[in-house]
């Protein structure tokens, strides 16, 4: 997958600088963008070559709500796998607080490098050209959302899987099946390797593409449904994930920042969603709704 990095310079008050890199952070999902980096003078961010639109992107820049000037330059980021650094550093574990309702243990992502000092279920990522290891708020958030669950005999679907670490997360919480897809090869080839890790491969599938799939290749009806992509995506694609879900079923959102929350939370109840529960963390937001 072929990617852009932006450099944006931002100009303007130094005690805003900060909130003024959020909010463009934010806006900026409308023209593709997927991740950013802080950098000397304002941004680095990264989009897919094919997603991106300089359009909207020069929209986003004029109609700037804070009195900064932004400039930017494009080039092609080096295809090189992004978590060279993890692959040969590792990357130290990531502790989440298990609810009482499954013992008050501790559920580590770790590498196989790094071990936690204490760890009553282990997800083991070996990251390879993909997104979410775990040290993500937004994953974070979805895994502490699935721990709230009941996820015994459950079907599964992970929408943009990456590393696949929901799905495998949700395997080991006890469903019975978990299905993902992503529009990048490498996601899906790295899910699978991480499943065979885990060694919930055996009821775990991964497929090539974008939301089309579940129309083409993904059959039947799940229970519970997570989606960890940008606001845009999100707003493009709840009907087919609403058309995805049993009665009662749950569909878990992240990916977007807190001020996003009131638009997807309209999306959702207009496709008969009712909304169960949010987190915040970092300005980052995570909803939770009910069919």
């Amino acid at each position: 997958m072929k990617y852009y990095e932006v450099t944006f310079n931002i100009k303007g008050a130094e005690e805003l600088q900060q909130t003024a890199c959020d909010v463009f952070a934010s806006m900026a999902a409308e023209a593709g963008f997927e991740t950013f980096e802080e950098c000397e003078n304002g941004l680095k961010g990264y989009v897919q070559q094919n997603l991106f639109d300089r359009s909207a992107l020069d929209g986003i820049i004029e109609d700037f709500p804070l009195p900064f000037s932004i400039s930017y330059t494009v080039e092609e980021a080096e295809d090189k796998d992004w978590n060279e650094q993890w692959e040969k550093e590792g990357f130290m574990p990531i502790c989440i607080q298990t609810p009482v309702s499954r013992g008050e243990g501790v559920l580590a992502i770790h590498d196989g490098r790094h071990l936690p000092e204490k760890m009553d279920m282990g997800i083991e990522i070996d990251a390879h050209l993909a997104f979410g290891t775990g040290t993500h708020e937004t994953t974070r958030m979805i895994v502490t959302s699935l721990l709230d669950l009941d996820l015994n005999n459950k079907r599964f679907l992970d929408c943009g899987t990456g590393t696949g670490i929901l799905a495998i997360t949700a395997l080991k919480l006890g469903a019975c099946e978990a299905i993902g897809y992503d529009i990048d090869e490498w996601s899906v080839d790295n899910a699978r390797h991480n499943a065979v890790i885990n060694r919930v491969d055996d009821h775990f599938q991964s497929y090539l593409g974008d939301a089309k799939v579940l129309d083409d290749a993904i059959q039947g009806h799940f229970d519970i449904i997570t989606a960890n992509i940008n606001r845009n995506i999100l707003l493009a694609d709840m009907p087919a994930f609403v058309g995805k879900m049993k009665e009662h079923a749950i569909l878990i959102l992240s990916g977007f920042y807190e001020d996003d929350i009131e638009i997807l939370t309209r999306k959702a109840t207009e496709l008969g969603l009712q909304k169960k529960a949010q987190r915040l963390d970092d300005h980052w937001a995570c909803l939770v709704f009910e069919k």
